[in-house]
C-alpha cells in the first residue's frame, strides 16, 4: 500500500499497540490513530493476576511503551475513546461521542471479554472479573488477610488469581463445574499436579460443582450448600469481542475470521489478537482461536507487514504459560488429533512434561519447570519431526536424541 495510508486501529492493547509499533519499525510514514476503550496506553495483561496482583510489578512496569512513544512516533493514542459501528462502505468509524473518523485501513484489535453466568445475581455490580487494570485493582482491593475469595472457574486466570490471593493472605475456594481444573485446556495430568499444589497451598478446590446463583456475599451449589466469601471472581472464558466487525459486516465464527496475514473478509480491514480465529500452519492451517501474547504479537506482525507491502513473518508454534506459585507452566502447540500422551518424569513433582503425539510427531507440549522439554518440543512440534515415543519418555535421554 501507499506509504501515506491513512491506519486507523481501533482496540489499544497487547495486539493494538504492537501494530502501531511494528507499523512506524517497518517504515510506514502516513498517518496512524490507536484508540482505546481505556484511559492507560497499551500494557501486558497477563501480570494483572499474578506480579502485579500480588504487588511486586506496578502500572510502569506493565506498559509495553512508555506513553511518550507515542509522540515521539507520531502516533495519534486517543484512550476512553469507544468505538460503536464501523461503515466499511463509506470507511468511516463512529464513537460514543458522536465523534467519526475516516479510514484508507483499518485494524480491530477490541480483544475478548469475559463470559457472564447466565445465573441470578450473575450480572450483580460487586462480581469481579479479570481483563483489565481496574479489574485488578478492584480485585487487590478485597483481598488480603482474613478475607476469602471465592473463584467461579478453574481455569489459569481462576487459578492464578487463588495463588496471588494467598500471597496476600486470603483464603480461597475454587468453584469447578467440570470434573477437574483446567479440563479445557490442559491434560488430566497437569490438573492433576495443579490441584494439588493449591490444596497443598491451602486453597479448597470443589470440581463437579456447579453455581447456581451468586449474591454479595458469596455463592449457592446446584446441591444447595453455600460457599461464604467477602468476594467472587467469575473466570470462565472469555468471548471475542466482535460487535464492531459484526457492525461491518465482516465473516465471524467465534471471532473474527481471517487469512495468515490477519485480513478480515474486507479487504481494507484487518483484525489481530484474541478477537480473531485464524489459521495456524504448524497445525495444518486449522483456523482456532488464540488467546495469547505470542499470538496477539505474530498477528500484529502479520498485519503491519502486509500493510507495508513486506513478507510477513514465518509461521510461529503457538505457545502460553502460566505462573502459579514457584511453577511455571509452558505450552506450546494445540493437541489437534492428538492420540496418546507421554509424560517425561515424575509428575507428581515440578519438573516434568506431558507430550502430545499424533502418531509418532509431537503436537503438544506441556512443561512445569520444565524449560528444556518446552524448547525441544517446540521446535519439534514446528519442524514436524517423528520422535522415538520410549526415548522421549525417559529424562535420563537427552531432549536432543528423541527425534527418530
Amino acid at each position: 500500500m501507499h506509504p501515506m495510508t491513512k491506519v486507523l486501529i481501533i482496540g489499544a492493547g497487547h495486539a493494538g499497540g504492537s501494530v502501531a509499533a511494528f507499523l512506524r519499525q517497518y517504515g510506514h510514514e502516513g498517518p496512524i490513530i490507536l484508540a482505546g476503550e481505556e484511559d492507560a496506553p497499551p500494557y501486558q495483561r497477563p501480570p494483572l493476576s499474578k506480579a502485579w496482583l500480588k504487588g511486586e510489578a506496578d502500572l510502569e512496569a506493565l506498559l509495553l511503551r512508555p506513553l511518550s512513544f507515542y509522540a515521539e512516533q507520531n502516533i495519534d493514542f486517543r484512550p476512553s475513546t469507544i468505538a460503536v459501528s464501523v461503515d466499511a462502505a463509506a470507511r468511516t468509524v463512529a464513537f460514543h461521542d458522536g465523534s467519526s473518523e475516516t479510514y484508507e485501513v483499518l485494524v480491530l484489535a477490541t480483544g475478548s471479554t469475559a463470559r457472564k453466568l447466565p445465573i441470578p445475581g450473575g450480572d450483580h455490580p460487586d462480581l469481579l472479573e479479570l481483563r483489565t487494570l481496574k479489574d485488578a485493582e478492584r480485585l487487590k482491593a478485597v483481598l488480603g488477610p482474613g478475607k476469602r475469595l471465592a473463584v467461579v472457574g478453574g481455569g489459569y486466570v481462576g487459578l492464578e488469581a487463588a495463588a496471588s490471593a494467598r500471597a496476600l493472605g486470603a483464603e480461597a475456594i475454587v468453584i469447578e463445574r467440570a470434573p477437574r481444573v483446567l479440563a479445557r485446556v490442559a491434560s488430566q495430568t497437569l490438573s492433576a499436579f495443579f490441584t494439588a499444589q493449591h490444596r497443598a497451598h491451602g486453597v479448597e478446590i470443589l470440581t463437579d460443582a456447579e453455581v447456581t446463583a451468586i449474591a454479595h456475599d458469596g455463592v449457592t451449589l446446584a446441591d444447595g450448600s453455600v460457599v461464604r466469601a467477602d468476594a467472587v471472581l467469575v473466570g470462565v472464558g472469555a468471548l471475542a469481542s466482535d460487535s464492531l466487525a459484526r457492525s461491518a459486516g465482516l465473516r465471524c465464527d467465534d471471532g473474527v475470521v481471517v487469512d495468515d496475514q490477519a485480513r478480515t473478509s474486507d479487504p481494507a480491514i484487518f483484525a489481530v489478537g484474541d478477537m480473531t480465529r485464524r489459521p495456524i500452519p504448524v497445525h495444518g492451517g486449522v483456523h482456532h482461536r488464540l488467546e495469547s501474547v505470542p499470538n496477539a504479537l505474530e498477528q500484529a506482525k502479520q498485519a503491519a507487514s502486509a500493510i507495508v507491502g513486506r513478507p510477513g513473518p514465518s509461521p510461529e508454534v503457538p505457545w502460553f504459560w502460566s505462573d502459579q506459585y514457584d511453577f511455571k507452566l509452558q505450552i506450546a502447540g494445540v493437541p489437534f488429533g492428538a492420540d496418546r500422551q507421554v509424560v517425561r518424569g515424575d509428575p507428581s513433582a515440578p519438573g516434568f512434561a506431558v507430550f502430545h503425539l499424533a502418531g509418532d510427531r509431537i503436537v503438544s507440549v506441556e512443561a512445569v519447570n520444565a524449560p528444556p522439554e518446552f524448547m525441544a518440543g517446540k521446535q519439534l512440534i514446528g519442524k514436524a519431526t517423528p520422535v522415538d515415543v520410549e526415548k522421549l519418555s525417559d529424562p535420563a535421554v537427552s531432549m536432543k536424541a528423541v527425534a527418530l
